[in-house]
């Protein structure tokens, strides 16, 4: 949608396996996946430290972040209408830079960080599955997350393209409560020209942001972003931006 030697090295990195084994077999701790790419050290209620680069082995066949979200409980729960994307964005670079493939468990989410680990549960038959937040979307109103191929067959929306679902993440690799990059996404255009001509009379709006228009799968976006990405600027330009065409949709950019 709108859309990553020397001895001594080796010898550290031996001795800290070694370690980690020796504390395995006194005392058996819950896993804490690590995150996709380094972050700051800054304390909060939903972030966690940093993990070895060789996590143990999950335990009874579970993935690691399965088996994270066994022993934890969730940070933060929403409930809403779940879509689900596939063929379009197939292959194609998602948010997170990796290579979207709608046949493995992932998911597209406007607001969470990139990298949450969540739980999404269908409320009217029970079923579940565990993913990533890998992408940004659904850019439909009134959808709150958008489920690749795989998981919407794990949850059982699949046939019916749309399904109420409650989303529980259980972690984050920033915070959900502030920081972050914002911006402010219109679109989609069918026409480059009335995203273009949408993109210079936003310029001349709004002077300290950036604004840019691109072309994504589904036609012409704009993006609008704030001076230094600040959330509370975005929200702001989501509530008063009211464009003639297309929706406009708060999103996370980190």
């Amino acid at each position: 949608m709108t859309r990553s030697r020397a001895a001594l090295p080796v010898l550290l990195l031996s001795a800290s396996l070694v370690a980690v084994t020796g504390c395995a077999r006194r005392r058996v701790a819950a896993y804490t996946p690590p995150p996709p790419s380094p972050t700051a050290n800054t304390p909060s209620y939903n972030t966690y430290p940093s993990q070895p680069a060789y996590p143990p082995k999950p335990l009874a066949g579970l993935t690691a972040d399965q088996q994270y979200v066994e022993s934890h409980r969730p940070i933060y729960t929403e409930v809403g209408i779940a879509s689900w994307y596939g063929p379009l964005y197939n292959h194609h670079q998602a948010a997170d830079g990796s290579v979207y493939h709608q046949n493995e468990l992932s998911a597209a989410h406007r607001t969470l960080p990139l990298g949450s680990i969540v739980k999404v549960t269908n409320l009217r038959t029970g079923q579940s599955a565990v993913m990533r937040i890998t992408d940004r979307g659904p850019f439909i109103p009134g959808r709150i997350i958008d489920l690749s191929a795989a998981s919407a067959r794990a949850v059982g929306i699949y046939r019916a393209g749309l399904g109420r679902v409650r989303v529980s993440v259980y972690y984050s690799p920033e915070p959900l409560d502030y920081g972050g990059a914002w911006a402010v996404q219109i679109g989609a255009f069918q026409s480059k020209r009335a995203a273009v001509h949408l993109e210079h009379r936003l310029q001349r709006r709004y002077r300290s942001a950036s604004v840019i228009e691109f072309r994504g799968p589904t036609g012409d976006w704009v993006r609008i972003r704030p001076y230094d990405g600040n959330r509370n600027l975005a929200m702001q330009i989501e509530r008063t931006v009211h464009p003639s065409q297309g929706a406009a949709f708060l999103v996370r950019l980190d």
